[in-house]
């Protein structure tokens, strides 16, 4: 990725690119964005923006890439359920409210009919939002909040599947009380929800596609 000159110019024309192709994603929708406004609205020269991405679609992937960095901060609380929960809260605000978010259910429409940017996707950007979802997780692992044989891939899936199917596919809204079933159902994983037998209790993460109304996407 460029990193710009010693002079810093070239960076700011970049940073500038980026933003202009969220504001433009988010005011008119992918479909109607192109190099030339995006040009325009960065106040930059085409051919800058060809020394460094093919198409809008390379832009926006990395702008997106960017944003969820700088704007999924991961509150560390100490404690799995308010970590987990604060998390949820800003995810819910990225991808529903948020520019970057307006870009994200943009390129993921797009992928569904171009494979070269599904494979991106796959490749460069959902690993990025996968890596930040597990981090409550892995704390809570670290902390002894989860069984050492907690599958943490299944409980991120059954607690971030959902939110991503209601934006991405249905259009439900995500409300408290869904964030409040999902992260009970994750919580369910921790050794203090096991059964005073001694025997397990619900599997981690048990009942919460239920609870979350769908299946992950």
């Amino acid at each position: 990725m460029h990193r710009g000159n010693r002079h810093g110019r070239s960076e700011a024309a970049r940073e500038a690119v980026l933003q202009a192709a969220d504001d433009l994603v988010a005011e008119i929708g992918y479909a109607k964005v192109t190099i030339e406004g995006i040009a325009a609205r960065a106040g930059v020269a085409k051919q800058t923006i060809y020394r460094w991405w093919r198409s809008k679609t390379d832009i926006l992937v990395d702008a997106f890439a960017a944003d969820s960095v700088q704007e999924l901060t991961l509150p560390d609380t100490g404690a799995f359920r308010t970590d987990l929960r604060a998390h949820l809260d800003e995810l819910v605000r990225f991808l529903e409210v948020s520019d970057s978010g307006a870009v994200f259910r943009a390129l993921a429409g797009q992928a569904q009919h171009d494979p070269e940017l599904a494979t991106r996707l796959r490749a460069e950007v959902l690993p990025r939002l996968r890596a930040r979802d597990r981090v409550p997780f892995d704390r809570a692992a670290a902390r002894g909040e989860l069984p050492a044989d907690a599958d943490v891939d299944l409980l991120v899936d059954q607690v971030v599947g959902p939110i991503h199917f209601r934006v991405l596919v249905t259009g439900e809204p995500v409300t408290p009380a869904l964030l409040d079933a999902l992260v009970t159902g994750a919580a369910q994983g921790r050794p203090e929800a096991r059964t005073a037998a001694g025997k397990p209790g619900p599997r981690p993460g048990a009942g919460v596609g239920r609870s979350g109304g769908g299946e992950g996407c």
